[in-house]
């Protein structure tokens, strides 16, 4: 069972950048080691022959001078080997410490599939590759006046993410769930100077000014403190009636409050809302609550699936990528009891995992048929750009689509004013999507 499994999930993956580099004749050339040690060696033998020569009446001598000579060749004393003394996440020196054989693995997007929740009519985002690189031009400068500096909140990339998208759809109100010191209340400001906010956060973000600088917003309405309501909890037909929105498709919603996924799904669709992005999509084998990106992890989906039979393609490949990304999830920690992989070993996390409830994998599957019923659209955001780019050494592109800005074009990644960022920002990607979701069609009569 385990084998044909494992033929399944090998055929899905795409050839390493190593394997195309060699097809091709790249690294192939001239071996300039080589060709010194073959030029020293002819040097010592025209040596030998003009010593010959001087004693050329005398053929015993010519004989012993060769013998000689060969002897001191074959017995002449190697280099010592070169010793190389680096961390096995420096980005610079990762792929020479571990082989030529993991060249290609190290930023190969997509190598080890990229699970794409199925949405009801194939639809997709209007916006457009070329789209993503004109905001990214506009993006950096006003990124770089953030209030609040420190990398340990949303990085650069779901930083422009959530920007982007709040631009692109200018939505009449937007609502977070989770904003801790207020750095995404600040970014969706940024991204609509006019629209109102509501901010969902248990302490105001003000409570935090011991921990560094906080952003509150004169046009937000928090529900924090005391007057704290969980999401799922709020009465939203009065919330909405007080602002006057009479259309629930004219709001976003961002959730960065590490609930699970499914949950927040189904209240937003129950409230009637159409629009959501969710900051923190961790991928299977990972994370503290349950994603969009765990649940439609499943056989059926190209690129979805995991084998955890220990002596297969996959178990080999995760096990060498473990070596490069900090992130990376080899098939022991993937896989629980009884080879469960699903969502976490087998576990549905909620809450900062506070929460943590075991999930068979029917019910897993009867999640992703749930969510696949109400999807309209499903768009993970790429990352900005490639590793050799960042120099980010954490989240593994194997489970990653490709980047916005791909790998080698230097050039376009410092004329975006990318190269100005410090490698961290980079290192906080967990594949941030935007859904639509509409009620799932009657059945029946």
């Amino acid at each position: 069972m385990d084998r044909k499994l494992e033929r399944a999930l090998s055929s899905r993956r795409s050839p390493s950048h190593a394997a195309r580099a060699s097809e091709s004749g790249d690294g192939g050339g001239d071996d300039d080691s080589k060709n010194r040690k073959h030029g020293a060696v002819a040097g010592r033998f025209a040596n030998l022959v003009r010593v010959a020569r001087t004693y050329s009446g005398n053929l015993l001598l010519l004989f012993a001078l060769l013998l000689a000579g060969a002897f001191f060749l074959s017995w002449a004393p190697l280099p010592p080997p070169a010793v190389v003394c680096v961390s096995p996440y420096h980005s610079a020196a990762r792929n020479a410490l571990v082989g030529a054989d993991l060249v290609g693995l190290a930023s190969d997007f997509g190598v080890l599939g990229v699970p794409w929740c199925r949405a009801k009519h194939d639809r997709t985002v209007e916006w457009t590759p070329k789209d993503l690189l004109n905001g990214l031009q506009e993006f950096v400068p006003i990124y770089e006046t953030r209030p609040i500096q420190d990398s340990n909140h949303i990085g650069f990339d779901h930083s422009f993410g959530l920007w982007f998208m709040a631009r692109w759809l200018k939505p009449d109100l937007m609502i977070e769930s989770g904003a801790y010191r207020g750095y995404s209340t600040w970014i969706l400001r940024q991204a609509m100077p006019a629209t109102r906010i509501i901010s969902i956060v248990p302490v105001h973000p003000d409570k935090h000014l011991n921990e560094g600088p906080s952003y509150v917003d004169e046009n937000c309405t928090y529900f924090s403190g005391s007057d704290f309501v969980d999401f799922g909890s709020v009465d939203w037909n009065n919330v909405m009636s007080k602002h006057g929105i009479s259309d629930f498709s004219r709001v976003l919603l961002f959730f960065d409050d590490h609930q699970n996924q499914l949950k927040r799904l189904k209240q937003a669709l129950s409230a009637g809302f159409q629009h959501l992005i969710f900051e923190d999509n961790y991928d299977t084998g990972t994370g503290d609550h349950y994603t969009l990106r765990q649940i439609c992890d499943q056989y059926y989906i190209r690129g979805g699936g995991h084998s955890c039979f220990r002596d297969s393609d996959e178990a080999r490949t995760r096990a060498k990528r473990k070596m490069l990304w900090e992130k990376a999830v080899d098939t022991p920690e993937l896989c629980g009891k009884e080879g469960a992989w699903w969502g976490v070993q087998g576990y549905m996390r909620d809450n900062f995992n506070s929460s943590n409830k075991a999930v068979s994998y029917k019910q897993h599957f009867q999640n992703s048929r749930f969510v696949e019923s109400v999807l309209d659209i499903y768009w993970e955001l790429p990352p900005v750009a490639g590793p050799s780019l960042t120099h980010q050494i954490r989240y593994d592109p194997a489970r990653t689509q490709e980047p916005i800005v791909e790998d080698g074009k230097f050039h376009l990644f410092k004329k975006l004013g990318l190269a100005r960022l410090e490698a961290s920002l980079f290192n906080q990607y967990t594949q941030m999507v935007y859904i639509k979701v509409s009620a799932p069609p009657l059945t029946g009569t």
